[in-house]
């Protein structure tokens, strides 16, 4: 199968990094077809110009589309910042998930265009899953990604998963997601 992975974070230090790297071993020791777009890597432009807001797109966007129009399976990899996803993954869905690409309006009734694809999310985050839960933002960060972006444009979301309290967590603890992804890439 073809793998699209989407990464937003700075830092090869990082945890989301070792999601990323375990993730793209079990993949390829799979035979699986798998291409990386590290956004802070390819220094990924976020914000919308003028122009795009016309429908005119750029060779970077038309790249980028590209690459989804390839993938089979689509996975996104990034941290809850501020109980949301990074600006330049915000950044990239605003640009690239264009009308007309994306999704589209036939009759006032929107259509997802990106129907037959799936979507893996996967993402770290500071607070505990009892926190979130508690002030209902695990619900929201569902609500606001997997139906307002994901499923919205025809994505068959197959998982999402929370990595929580990840500066907190100790060495067993990571390795032990870490098998996690390695087991989710061996059956994707």
């Amino acid at each position: 199968m073809n793998h699209l992975i989407l990464y937003a974070h700075p830092s090869q230090e990082s945890f989301n990094y070792a999601i990323l790297t375990t993730a793209v071993e079990g993949l390829k020791q799979k035979g699986h077809d798998v291409v990386v777009r590290d956004l802070y890597a390819i220094d990924f432009q976020p914000a919308v110009s003028s122009s795009e807001i016309i429908g005119k797109i750029g060779e970077d966007i038309v790249q980028e589309q590209e690459y989804l129009q390839w993938a089979e399976v689509i996975t996104f990899i990034y941290p809850i910042w501020w109980t949301g996803m990074p600006a330049i993954m915000k950044g990239y869905i605003d640009r690239v998930f264009s009308y007309g690409f994306a999704y589209k309006y036939v009759n006032g009734v929107q259509m997802g265009l990106l129907k037959g694809k799936k979507a893996i999310i996967l993402n770290t985050q500071g607070k505990s899953h009892a926190e979130y839960a508690k002030i209902g933002m695990d619900q929201a960060l569902r609500l606001t990604s997997d139906k307002g972006i994901f499923e919205y444009c025809g994505l068959d979301v197959m998982y999402h998963i929370f990595f929580e309290s990840v500066l907190q967590s100790d060495e067993h603890t990571r390795k032990g997601w870490l098998c996690q992804i390695a087991d989710m890439a061996s059956k994707a």
